[in-house]
């Protein structure tokens, strides 16, 4: 979005004589006489005016020298709304939205109906993804109906939302109005390239107007990685740079998603370009920095595997990460019948700052894990507060991503894509993927739902705060009910069908032989059944657990009891902080029942809680009950979770060296001595007991002689290696 920050907004205002001057500029540089164009912004610069002067060092770069004059120029006319706006747009351009938009927002307090007010605040809402960049830009074509560049943006945010129609018609008024609108021509190129057109007449236009307008292919460059067909978004933002090598933000993109990919080194050079020359704006900065911080990271290869870890965590976490990301491999090439080209890679950040920096500038993408190709990025477990975050189910969940884009050649819609993933996370594990949740209720209740033909516009703009989460809840909810209606094999259908750029409308009616509205309706009948009882119960639901968590306080076991027995099946999703599982199962193990608090936390785990201590109390219970391959089920269940947990693996090893569980016993012990445990030389004992059991006696023997280098005294640690020795 900043590359049209720029290019909008030549000749709205018309300002007496000078303006005149600032035209013969704009024209210059509209017409790719750059050169030309410098100078003349060169002459503006060293004039009288402030306001010229500010928009003549604006056009040669000397941002700093700019501001000041656009200051000074609001000083002598304070009540411009002009200014106001030329200096909005300055900010907008150069990383400073906040600025921008308290510009807009005061030239609108002086003129309510000036169209250029409203374009600049639509592109500040557009640079966010937000709903409200329609509206206003809609509006300030209203206000101006001669103003081509809201028809532009129009074009633009249709073109986002996959509106290739809206998109093309707003282009074309774009250029009714303005026979040489540069922006409009670039929608509808994209749109050929974006249909798989090698080349576009359009762009033949466009550089008969504008010989070096690099613009127009960094705008397709946008909409192929905004529609993860990252390789081609480079190839045009290369273009983009063939014609103009001073187009920073092309070339901070460039170097964006050639980190995206994992070409780190060349990523590199184009980002350091960029800040060398003054182009600072967040993606390129955090992604210098984050480019800093991987020789803190550790890099583990196998033949279809890339593991990069964090060195203070990778002897943790490589075991369990690396073992889950080879059988998610293994899985997925039989379900999606296909084998990769490349190996994985894998990055897990326990900053989760850092991983924010991966998802920069992408709307609609996952808060714990994204898929750039077959790169694949994560939170860490570290990076969360416990029982947040299943990496596992992430883990996955990205893992068909990588499949299904291989398999489309990255032309999916993501409505489709997303809701693949998220059935997938369940059909590895029914206690994995996420919950019903509140959101999704009140969605389903209000009817808020989006038809399926519209349904990306959920991911990309969304409407309301939650939009975005109930829309990987209702994908995934569609994928489940294809899959249960019409088989697995439908959904690879469609896969197959994607592939060849079909609409959702087409491919719905092609291969499931219904219209898409048809579909709407019955998927939402589907749906209805599905969720009755939490959307009819939801409110009494909540006043009830309310009065639970009250009488709980107030030790009422008994009430508590009763009103969980009469609620719980109401909503049995709800497995967050204080559920009912949890209030009923304290209730009953405060009086002294055991066996049904078991029972509760049982039903909380199969559901897909995830709270470690809770679930490390059930493991408790089971033990206590003589049931320890049932317990060690349950902690092997947090190694998904939060394997950050010193105690979880000793009490996991203890259990598996137990039930002779040898190669488990191992794996558990490994991570005590990865957690840097207080006691080292029992950590080390404890391995060599595991070792020794296994037969793997010179491994044991290692062990033991590090038990006693920490603890020279250590007399298990002695009579042990006496028998390893014999």
């Amino acid at each position: 979005m900043s590359r049209l920050v720029g290019a909008f907004f030549c000749g709205i205002f018309a300002l007496p004589v000078a303006a005149q001057k600032l035209d013969d500029c704009r024209a210059l540089r509209h017409h790719g006489k750059l050169a030309d164009a410098r100078a003349c912004f060169a002459r503006l610069a060293s004039g009288p005016d402030p306001y010229l002067r500010a928009e003549g060092l604006w056009g040669l770069d000397q941002y700093r020298e700019a501001n000041d004059q656009f200051r000074e120029a609001l000083k002598q006319k304070p009540k411009s709304v002009e200014y106001r706006v030329r200096w909005g747009r300055f900010f907008l351009e150069r990383f400073n939205k906040d600025e921008a938009k308290g510009l807009f927002d005061e030239a609108l307090e002086i003129d309510k109906d000036n169209a250029a007010a409203y374009l600049g605040l639509a592109l500040v809402a557009a640079e966010g993804f937000s709903s409200a960049a329609v509206h206003l830009a809609t509006q300030a074509a209203e206000f101006d109906p001669k103003l081509a560049e809201a028809h532009e943006l129009l074009a633009y945010l249709a073109l986002e939302d996959n509106d290739n129609d809206r998109a093309a018609k707003e282009a074309d008024k774009a250029i009714a109005i303005d026979s040489e609108s540069l922006d409009g021509m670039a929608i509808h190129a994209s749109i050929d390239w974006l249909n798989d057109k090698k080349e576009s007449p359009w762009m033949d236009r466009i550089l008969k107007i504008n010989p070096v307008y690099g613009e127009a292919y960094a705008t397709g460059g946008h909409f192929f990685v905004l529609n993860r067909r990252y390789r081609e978004g480079i190839q045009l933002y290369r273009k983009a740079l063939e014609l103009n090598p001073r187009l920073w933000d092309a070339r901070s993109e460039l170097g964006v998603n050639l980190m995206r990919l994992g070409e780190e080194g060349e990523a590199r050079q184009q980002l350091e370009q960029c800040y060398d020359n003054g182009y600072k704006n967040a993606e390129t900065v955090n992604s210098l920095r984050l480019l800093d911080t991987y020789k803190n990271f550790n890099t583990y290869e196998t033949s279809n595997t890339i593991l990069r870890l964090h060195k203070k965590e990778a002897a943790l976490l490589r075991p369990y990460m690396e073992a889950e990301l080879k059988k998610a491999i293994a899985t997925y090439e039989k379900k999606y019948q296909v084998k990769l080209k490349g190996p994985v890679q894998l990055e897990v950040y326990p900053d989760h700052e850092d991983f924010a920096v991966r998802t920069m500038g992408m709307p609609g993408l996952g808060a714990l894990g994204v898929t750039f190709g077959s790169v694949v990025a994560m939170d860490s477990p570290s990076g969360r507060p416990p029982g947040s975050f299943h990496w596992a189910s992430t883990m996955w969940h990205e893992l068909s991503h990588v499949y299904v884009l291989e398999l489309t050649n990255h032309r999916v819609p993501r409505w489709f894509t997303e809701g693949l993933a998220v059935y997938e996370e369940t059909a590895a594990s029914p206690d994995w993927g996420d919950r019903l949740d509140p959101e999704a209720i009140q969605a389903i209740k209000n009817k808020k739902l989006l038809p399926v033909a519209e349904l990306d516009r959920g991911f990309v703009r969304p409407s309301y705060p939650a939009q975005v989460v109930v829309s990987y809840f209702q994908a995934g909810k569609i994928c489940s009910y294809i899959a249960e209606r019409w088989g697995y094999g439908k959904l690879l259908e469609m896969v197959h069908s994607f592939a060849k750029l079909e609409s959702t409308p087409n491919v719905i009616h092609d291969d499931l032989g219904m219209s898409a509205e048809e579909f709407d309706k019955q998927f939402l009948a589907w749906l209805g059944a599905q969720t009755k009882s939490p959307v009819e119960h939801f409110d009494d639901w909540k006043k009830q657990l309310k009065a639970m968590v009250e009488d709980s306080r107030a030790k009422k076991y008994d009430d508590v009891i009763r009103e969980g027995t009469a609620i719980r099946d109401w909503y049995p999703d709800y497995v967050e902080a204080g559920s009912v599982y949890e209030l009923m199962a304290d209730a009953y193990e405060a009086k002294g029942d055991k066996p049904s608090a078991r029972q509760e936390l049982e039903k909380y785990s199969r559901v897909g809680g995830r709270s470690p201590d809770l679930i490390k109390k059930l493991a408790t219970l089971e033990e206590q009950a003589g049931e320890p391959q049932k317990a060690a089920a349950t902690l092997e269940r947090l190694n998904y979770i939060y394997p950050e947990d010193q105690e979880l693996h000793k009490r996991l090893g203890d259990l598996w060296l137990a039930q002779n569980d040898f190669p488990g016993a191992i794996r558990e012990y490994q991570a005590v001595l990865a957690t840097n445990p207080i006691d080292p030389a029992g950590a080390h004992f404890e391995l060599a007991k595991a070792l020794r059991s296994a037969n793997r006696n010179d491994e044991a023997r290692e062990q033991v002689l590090l038990a006693l280098e920490a603890a020279p005294g250590y007399k298990p640690a002695q009579r042990l290696l006496l028998e390893i020795s014999k």
